[in-house]
């Protein structure tokens, strides 16, 4: 089922499937919905075991209006929409599904509300931002240069003029946390990250080289890292069945409950 619900002011568009007992939140990168980044994982992993959420952060997707700004306490602001959103659905204590800047939103939402969280997976996430990202991410400013298989869901999504212009706000807005902030995107939330966390790195990722997973595994205490050799920054979608055993591993490992 699909539904929006009204939450710090904005209404937001969210995905659900399964009635399992273990909640789930599942967030979109970049630009993205739950739909056009986490189907994989919304449409297959187990509904006996999770009820699955995915949500369209404000001003992406179908959570339109408002329209999308990108101040520098923008990932806080998602991260206290995506607590909201939980809380709103009765939730009172769920687990993260984070790819990109939804693992950087799921960051900032452990170290943020604690009590809210019972485990979190990340991928393809960063807590600094520096020259050489900033270079990366100017390398794709034009669209024309992604992939078809990236690029096509989100000229469905938003058009390709109201794509090109969102996309460079983005990567603008990073600019100025890298300019502004010294680089520093979500460290101090992720210092205080305590919940069982599992970090999944693409060795392939031309987007987040491998000092960013290893950093968040060095920090965040008790955290598990696991390296695919094959993924790229879309690991789950291309290696989606993998990805989903092992994210359900480790959702479903009691020992992994600190």
């Amino acid at each position: 089922m699909e539904s929006k619900v009204e939450v710090n002011g904005a209404k937001l568009q969210y995905y659900r499937r399964g009635e399992g007992e273990h909640p789930v939140l599942l967030i979109p990168g970049a630009l993205g919905s739950g739909k056009t980044d986490l189907t994989p994982q919304l449409e297959k992993l187990d509904g006996n075991l999770f009820t699955l959420v995915a949500m369209d952060p404000r001003g992406y997707g179908k959570s339109i209006p408002p329209n999308r700004v990108f101040p520098l306490d923008f990932f806080q602001k998602d991260a206290d929409d995506a607590a909201a959103l939980m809380t709103a659905l009765g939730f009172s204590k769920f687990s993260l599904l984070g790819w990109s800047d939804g693992g950087i939103i799921a960051l900032i939402l452990a170290g943020s509300y604690p009590d809210l969280l019972r485990k979190m997976v990340v991928w393809g996430a960063n807590a600094t931002v520096s020259q050489k990202d900033i270079d990366s991410y100017e390398g794709v400013r034009d669209i024309k240069k992604w992939s078809e298989r990236m690029r096509q869901p989100m000229v469905d999504l938003y058009g390709e003029d109201n794509f090109q212009h969102l996309w460079g706000a983005w990567i603008d807005g990073f600019t100025n946390i890298y300019q502004q902030k010294g680089g520093d995107v979500c460290l101090s939330a992720v210092s205080k990250i305590r919940c069982p966390s599992l970090i999944v790195h693409g060795q392939k990722d031309t987007l987040v080289g491998q000092n960013h997973p290893d950093y968040l595994h060095a920090t965040i205490k008790g955290s598990k890292l696991v390296n695919m050799p094959e993924g790229k920054h879309n690991l789950h979608m291309k290696y989606a069945d993998e990805f989903n055993k092992i994210v359900t591993a480790f959702l479903t490992d009691c020992k992994s409950d600190l």
